[in-house]
Order: C-alpha cells, then structure tokens, then sequence
C-alpha cells in the first residue's frame, strides 16, 4: 500500500515543478516584452501557451473593434440589389421626422404618441406631433421597392424636426417591427452610426447639415405637397423628365404641416386628397418602375 502513495507523490511533484517552469516562464516574457516595443509585444502575446493569455487578448482585440468600428446593431443585415449599375438613380429626403430623443423614466427613449401621451402633455407637448412611425413606413416603402432591388436608389437622406440629418444606405434592410426599429433610431442618435453585422460599412450615420452637398449635381428636385396648385400624374410627371438626369424627391415625413426647403426645383400634388408619406413614395416608385422597365 506504501508503494502507490510514493508514485503519486512523485507525480505530483513532476507537476508541480513543470507548473513552476511555466510561471517562470511567462514571467521570464512579461518582462522581456516591457522591454520591447508595442509592436514586438503583440506578437509574444499570441505565442504564449497559456489559456488565460488567449482570453486577454480577445478581449483586448475586442475592446479595439468597439473604438474603432462603428456601433455593430443585431439585426441590420445588408440586401442584394444590382448597385452596379450606371444608369441614372433617384434619391429620397425625408423632411421633418418625428425622431426625439427623451429621458423616460430610468431609459431614453424614442418619444411617440401612443407610449408617451402622458409624458408629452406634462411637458406641453403636443402628442399628435410626436409620429415616429411616418418615418417608418416611408423607409419601409422605400427600401422595399423594386426600384431599390434593381439598383437604382442612390441613398435615402432623413432630417428630423430638430435638425438632425442622417443617411440610409440602399441596401439596409430595416426591421419589420416597429420595436426593433425604435431601438435601432435611439442607437444611431446616441452612437451616431450603426455598421453592417460584421463589417465596418456604415449602414446608419448622422452626417453634417445641409442635404444638398450630398444631392447629385446634374439632378432635379421635387418636393410634395397637397396644398400645391400644381397637380399632376405621376406617370407623366416622371416621364417626361430626361434620362439623363437624377431625380430627388422631398416628402415630408411627419403627422401635420408642409415643408420649407429652399433648394427644391418643382413643388407638385400628386392626388386630388392628402396622402400619406408611404402611399406618395408608393405612386412615386411606381411611376419610376415603368419608365426604367423595372418589374
């Protein structure tokens, strides 16, 4: 019985003196990496055998990605579409979005009419005007086009009613709830930009004022408005236009109320009664569909 126990004992000795050799070692390359560059130092962290180091360092390369990438939010994948093509495109400037941001309780949140009633009219505050799912259907209406699948939607510009202008890539695929997509908003409004899942394109970002720097050049725009004397078919509106040139389309995106922008080069109705944001980008991305043959 004696026997067993004295080969355990040395075992354990064997194990404790290689566990010894170990420590003396890393210690042996701490220091030698102290001594040495920050390039050098990375490289003799990925050759240390421990499994602690490896934890350290995913961590440490994950604390880089997070400084240097833009804020990555679950859930914004990126759409095929055929955004090769060369031919001329149309842009979208969504005026006026209801997209305010509030300390509610112990959360910020994006404010809307239905959760937020409450809070609105202790702060004088009109309930009616806070309508952040105008924004979202026109995005949904927009994105989802075949307009925009073949290739021919250049880029989607928001501002919000307090100034604040943001863009939209083509190829975002917006979340088919409401909930998620207000969750998104308060992310790029607090972060400034949201990125491609695993990727460092910036789907989402807030970009310096005004809109018209980033318009194409040789492109015509057209705001729209019920109250304009100017009523015409889309059809033949958009048919007439040349095939040379990029169309822009302003539409406003809140509850109540007509947009003021300066830089708009036609201001048309397009039906006889007031519409709404996501039925206007409707008729207009059905009257661009015929006239470039898209199906």
């Amino acid at each position: 019985m004696v026997r067993p126990y004295a080969m355990k004992g040395q075992k354990r000795k064997k194990r404790e003196e290689r566990y010894d050799k170990e420590e003396d070692e890393v210690e042996e390359q701490s220091l030698e990496r102290a001594k040495k560059p920050l390039v050098a130092e990375t490289k003799t962290e990925t050759e240390m055998p421990t499994k602690t180091s490896g934890k350290e360092e995913e961590k440490d390369d994950e604390e880089e990605e997070l400084e240097e990438q833009a804020h990555v939010m679950v859930g914004i994948p990126i759409t095929p579409s055929d955004s090769k093509t060369k031919k001329p495109g149309v842009t979208f400037v969504l005026e006026r979005a209801s997209l305010e941001v509030a300390k509610v309780g112990k959360s910020y949140q994006i404010l809307n009419s239905d959760d937020h009633a409450n809070f609105l009219r202790k702060n004088n505050k009109n309930p009616a005007d806070y309508r952040p799912d105008i924004v979202y259907q026109a995005l949904l209406s927009i994105l989802d086009s075949p307009v925009n699948k073949a290739g021919r939607l250049r880029a989607v510009y928001v501002k919000t009613d307090k100034g604040v202008l943001f863009e939209v890539k083509p190829h975002v695929r917006i979340p088919r709830t409401y909930k998620r997509f207000s969750g998104i908003m308060l992310q790029l409004l607090q972060k400034l930009s949201i990125s491609a899942v695993g990727k460092r394109e910036k789907l989402l970002r807030v970009i310096k004022n005004p809109v018209t720097q980033y318009l194409p050049v040789n492109s015509r725009k057209i705001g729209f408005s019920y109250s304009s004397e100017k009523l015409v078919k889309m059809n033949k509106y958009v048919a007439a236009v040349s095939d040379d040139v990029d169309l822009v389309f302003v539409v406003g995106a809140m509850a109540h109320g007509k947009i003021d922008c300066d830089y708009i080069d036609d201001f048309i109705a397009i039906s006889g009664y007031p519409l709404s944001a996501a039925w206007c980008i409707s008729r207009i991305c059905e009257a661009l569909a015929d006239k470039w043959d898209v199906l």
